[in-house]
């Protein structure tokens, strides 16, 4: 399958359907393949994408099609970050905050001992989303100035 195919029947998707969180999973999906089709790759890089395309939309009428196409998703930009060193516009603060957060947690149970616990936690996990954030936006630029965003 090629790009303007996957193109061509994401939209033919978004169309048909009525629901916001459906759209969504369709818009970001086709804005990684626009992106995708605008880049420069070597034709084996084309066809490994391709390939993996085809491997995505095997399935011809799935039941659940948002579920379908968001677990499409996530492997499809998986397999560009693996192979290619693409991410999508706020991989890396999206993961900072999750990050984060979880370290803050830890944060906050270390100082909750001193302090009440629930204060503890709360600001173990707000100090862990900004440290999280700052340091996800830094990389986020990163990847955009070496080119590796789409």
């Amino acid at each position: 399958m090629t790009l303007q195919e996957g193109i061509n029947i994401l939209e033919s998707l978004k169309n048909q359907t009525t629901k916001k969180s459906e759209i969504k999973v369709y818009e970001k999906f086709l804005h990684i393949l626009t992106a995708l089709k605008s880049r420069t790759f070597s034709k084996d890089e084309i066809q490994s994408i391709e390939t993996e395309l085809d491997r995505l939309y095997s399935t011809s009428n799935p039941e659940n099609r948002k579920k379908h196409f968001k677990k499409a998703l996530t492997k499809f930009e998986k397999y560009l970050k693996d192979t290619f060193s693409l991410t999508s516009k706020g991989y890396y603060a999206e993961l900072g905050i999750t990050l984060g957060m979880t370290f803050g947690v830890v944060l906050g149970v270390l100082i909750g001992q001193r302090f009440e616990r629930s204060l503890g936690i709360s600001l173990g996990i707000s100090l862990g989303m900004l440290i999280g954030i700052i340091v996800g936006r830094h990389m986020d630029s990163q990847a955009k100035a070496s080119g590796n965003m789409l």
